[in-house]
């Protein structure tokens, strides 16, 4: 698979490049800014939450490593998770924001890819289960889920269905069976907050910091839903790296270890730099620290495995 990839990846780069000295000198606009004639790069992120929001942060984040890598990076939205890892699959996307389980997911398609960069938060992640006060007052527990409704968020979201999914048959209910006309899939989390305060579901499961943000910018009414369970703590969202030969080939030797270095200085560039603050808040951190070794997933895998969403889905 790795070598079909890169084959594949050079072949479009030969394209472009052909392309390029087809036109006799670099652009105006190439020089005006200093960049390198290269293919544009592109980072792409799971449509977990507000769409205008994730296109303002992840536009504060491309502009970001453009200054300081050199060349032109892009933030391309998706329409779904699926679509991101397929879209890294076919080296669309060369740096993506996955959650715990695309990326497992994507990391069976693209053995060569690299966890990178992520938060401190996302090596001891958790979900937050809640309810509808006035529907599912005597919920308390997971074990109180029967008989209830209930959403989850999007599919292949790890903190929004995966692990809630995983901690419902830990206490021994069978989602499909169990929870009333069985389960639904909201999207996004913060659909599913909203899904739950007007009532549509009495319950609901999802990520904890879009939770405390939505609490934070009170953007929920907490007379009329509140968290009843909170998980054990869990790997979860990373971004990821394409494999090294395709963009050390293309963008240069190293790369990977420079998009390193560019979110770490994006943390010491908080109070000074209004890209780097724009996107720290909207992934709600102070700081980006460097990914754990590929096997730190592997319980998670296990997981997936088990509940038989290792295949990718929409």
């Amino acid at each position: 698979m790795k070598k079909k990839l890169v084959a594949m990846l050079l072949c479009v780069t030969m394209t472009v490049a052909l392309a390029l000295a087809g036109c006799g000198s670099k652009s105006a606009d190439s020089e005006k800014d200093g960049k390198a004639d290269l293919p544009k790069f592109r980072i792409g992120a799971i449509p977990d939450q507000d769409t205008a929001e994730l296109q303002k942060g992840n536009d504060a984040v491309a502009a970001y490593l453009s200054d300081y890598l050199g060349f032109d990076v892009e933030f391309v939205p998706t329409v779904d998770y699926a679509s991101l890892v397929e879209g890294f699959q076919r080296g669309d996307i060369q740096l993506a924001w996955f959650g715990g389980l695309t990326y497992v997911q994507t990391r069976n398609i693209v053995s060569d890819c690299t966890p990178l960069i992520q938060r401190p938060v996302d090596q001891s992640f958790q979900s937050v289960f809640i309810k509808n006060t006035e529907l599912a007052g005597n919920v308390n527990s997971i074990s109180d889920l029967k008989g209830k409704t209930f959403t989850f968020g999007s599919e292949s979201s790890t903190s929004g269905h995966l692990m809630p999914r995983y901690f419902i048959e830990q206490e021994g209910l069978n989602v499909n069976r169990d929870i009333k006309g069985g389960p639904n899939y909201s999207g996004s989390h913060d659909t599913t907050i909203q899904l739950v305060q007007s009532g549509s579901f009495e319950t609901g499961a999802l990520n904890i910091t879009v939770w405390n943000k939505a609490i934070k910018e009170g953007t929920v009414d907490t007379s009329k839903v509140e968290v009843f369970y909170t998980t054990p703590e869990y790997y979860d969202y990373v971004w990821t790296a394409n494999v090294d030969e395709y963009l050390d080939d293309i963008y240069g030797a190293g790369t990977k270890d420079k998009i390193a270095e560019a979110f770490m200085k994006m943390n010491e560039d908080y109070s000074s730099d209004e890209n780097a603050k724009t996107a720290l808040d909207f992934y709600q951190t102070d700081k980006w620290i460097n990914a754990p070794e590929p096997s730190a997933y592997d319980n998670l895998e296990s997981v997936a495995k088990k509940l038989n969403l290792l295949e990718v889905t929409n």
